[in-house]
């Protein structure tokens, strides 16, 4: 039997996920990271990234994760989103939009929170590729 470690993806208006998987593949600030069994004691700051799940069945599951904060302890894996969404949930209308707004206040550059605004393009990148996955 392959080894297992419990996830949790939460998001302030939902719990997307509980069970056990055999491995998480997201990305931190930092880069690109997995997360096996027995994996050592780890805090990261995530981003608007496709995630993926390989769970107990060896399943392999894609899906939009934003912003976040990913903790690793005694073989539990705890995500706390902004967002998450399966790639049949996402609104692939609402993600073009919001990429030509976010690219629009990127072009004009007056008076905006250009990380925000950054932010915001990637969110609609990333709800955008997984659509086309």
């Amino acid at each position: 039997m392959a080894e297992i470690i419990k996830l949790s993806i939460i998001t302030p208006s939902k719990e997307f996920y509980k069970g056990e998987v055999m491995e998480l593949n997201t990305e931190s600030l930092e880069g690109k990271i997995g997360i096996l069994p027995k994996h050592l004691p780890l805090v990261a700051i995530l981003k608007p990234t496709i995630s993926e799940i390989i769970d107990e069945k060896g399943e392999r599951k894609k899906f939009f994760s934003s912003s976040g904060i990913l903790k690793v302890l005694e073989n539990e894996i705890i995500m706390l989103l902004d967002a998450c969404e399966w790639p049949e949930d996402i609104d692939a209308d609402r993600a073009e939009k919001s990429k030509a707004r976010a690219e629009k206040r990127l072009s004009e550059k007056s008076d905006i929170d250009i990380d925000r605004a950054k932010l915001s393009l990637l969110r609609s990148l990333m709800r955008i590729k997984i659509k086309e996955i």
